[in-house]
């Protein structure tokens, strides 16, 4: 009886002759993933990935490294045996001993994946169970409700057999949706909208603007930490850290003040824009939600985004809150988001910022800025 991890696929099964290339990125994904912890076998058949570790590993660590590989939509723990059914049932009663005894009632569910095995599913987990209460006479069968759930597949190596599955990262695997870059800031929104791309298989390049003296070093300090958590479900996640401060001080002091953040937000775009093109990626990420702040009405988002020829994506646009921190708290991002560092886009803030901007008024005032320099330097600063 062999330890093993299954995942089991999600939307990759719909690939069609696609499918290889999203499997090939899934299983480089978990071995990089799973690479610190130990050494595993990692392989795929009938939309299964098997984990089977080669020597000691942590298989408690791996589990819970897996649960983070975004293309996977379930996770578990099993013990695989030989295809048969008292083999079965000493597996199950040996590797899942302590949560029978806990329970008071219980379930067989048996995938025979494996047609030449000679017993039906039914027959299967109504042979399985039967022997199990004979071991355990305090479990009660329960096929509505039960306390646990012994499952049995049938696959075409061996059987496994393991308690109920938990819930995997879903999405796809990351690299197979493309490039982008990801405006990071140190608050809560802008790590769950990196989340949430990242999801869908996008490979991202974060950038951060600080504003130093205005934002402190602890302030940058938090959003790498962010970056830090991201990359447990985003792959590799090297910040581009871009200074700000000599932009917004040529705003505050040429433009008028009630655009001064719609323009800032236009800088933020054309250096993303750059340093999207230069690292081959098509679309630009914010964690920008429709109505939160003054610079986030239809308005204001539609002149923000006209500077640039690239598109912008904004994954929590109709989301509140509420629904944003419940995300945060899920991928660990939340108490890191909440810490009281100054952010750039708190600096200059104007005291009364229109939240209806007019393109023509913008780009007006943006002729009293050498636009092209600034841009330049900013870049020039964090090469």
């Amino acid at each position: 009886m062999n330890d093993i991890i299954l995942l089991k696929q999600g939307e990759i099964i719909l690939k069609g002759l696609n499918r290889g290339a999203f499997e090939r990125k899934l299983i480089e994904n978990i071995k990089r993933r799973l690479s610190p912890i130990g050494k595993f076998k990692i392989y795929t058949m009938q939309s299964t990935v098997y984990i089977e570790p080669l020597g000691q590993c942590d298989m408690a660590a791996a589990l819970d490294a897996a649960r983070t590989v975004f293309g996977a939509v379930s996770v578990t723990r099993a013990a695989a045996c030989e295809k048969d059914k008292d083999a079965i049932v000493e597996a199950a009663a040996t590797y899942l001993e302590s949560s029978l005894k806990a329970a008071n009632t219980f379930k067989v569910e048996s995938k025979r994946a494996d047609k030449r095995f000679p017993m039906s599913s039914i027959s299967l987990s109504q042979y399985v169970g039967g022997e199990l209460h004979e071991k355990f006479p305090h479990l009660k069968p329960d096929m509505h409700n039960p306390e646990f759930m012994v499952n049995v597949e049938v696959r075409d190596m061996a059987a496994y057999v393991h308690g109920p599955a938990m819930r995997g990262a879903g999405g796809l695997p990351v690299g197979t949706g493309g490039r982008m870059v990801t405006l990071l800031s140190g608050g809560i929104d802008s790590p769950v909208a990196s989340y949430m791309m990242a999801k869908r298989g996008v490979t991202l390049i974060p950038v951060h603007f600080y504003s130093h003296p205005y934002t402190s070093v602890q302030a940058k300090e938090k959003v790498i930490e962010l970056s830090n958590i991201l990359s447990k479900y985003c792959g590799r996640f090297k910040v581009e850290l871009i200074p700000f401060t000599r932009i917004q001080e040529e705003i505050r002091n040429s433009c008028p003040e009630e655009l001064l953040t719609v323009i800032m937000r236009r800088f933020m775009m054309r250096i993303a824009e750059r340093i999207a093109k230069f690292h081959g990626c098509s679309a630009i990420v914010t964690g920008d939600n429709l109505g939160q702040v003054a610079s986030q009405t239809t308005e204001a988002l539609a002149v923000s985004e006209q500077c640039v020829d690239i598109p912008v994506f904004r994954p929590l646009i109709a989301f509140d809150k509420r629904e944003i921190t419940d995300i945060a708290q899920m991928i660990g991002t939340f108490e890191t988001s909440i810490l009281p560092y100054e952010d750039c886009c708190t600096v200059f803030t104007p005291r009364r910022p229109r939240t209806k901007p007019k393109l023509p008024d913008v780009q007006a005032a943006e002729e009293l800025l050498d636009i092209e320099n600034l841009i330049e330097d900013a870049i020039r600063c964090d090469s």
